[in-house]
């Protein structure tokens, strides 16, 4: 086989965290375009997955945190057009982690409008991304064994 003229996959590794605070509320920020979610985003260049998490929460809620186990991990099979100037949005590995608040107050950042906790039985009534509600389901479900999702996501999401 000629491998000189394959082309490697370009995958986006992406972390998040359920930030659970010392009255056991969950973090939520409220994303500009996609409502409520949990905290996260790309791991950059460089970066340890737990660093980028801590950074990531950081960035848009203002809440420190220590980082635990690994809930949930999900792979977004799809590739769509891009938005900023990106031409193509490459397929995403999704590690999510459950974390605890270790100070910080939230608040609103660039990505952010909001950020808040709320009572773990509230927080499937204000997520309305289908990944992020399946995502937070697996939190839910989690008995000390990581769930894995699959999940395909469409131009307009």
């Amino acid at each position: 086989m000629d491998y000189t003229k394959r082309i490697m996959p370009a995958h986006i590794l992406a972390a998040a965290g359920v930030v659970i605070n010392e009255k056991d509320e969950v973090l939520l920020v409220k994303n500009n375009r996609r409502g409520w979610e949990f905290p996260g985003g790309q791991v950059e260049v460089g970066e340890n997955v737990i660093s980028a998490v801590t950074r990531e929460v950081k960035e848009e809620s203002g809440v420190d945190i220590e980082v635990g186990e690994v809930f949930c991990i999900s792979s977004n099979t799809s590739r769509y057009p891009g938005y900023n100037g990106v031409k193509e949005v490459p397929t995403k590995l999704m590690l999510d982690f459950i974390c605890r608040s270790t100070g910080g107050i939230p608040r609103p950042s660039d990505e952010n409008s909001e950020s808040a906790y709320f009572p773990k039985s509230r927080v499937l009534e204000l997520i309305r991304m289908p990944s992020y509600l399946e995502r937070y389901h697996a939190f839910l479900e989690y008995t000390g064994r990581p769930i894995y999702l699959e999940y395909v996501t469409k131009p307009e999401f």
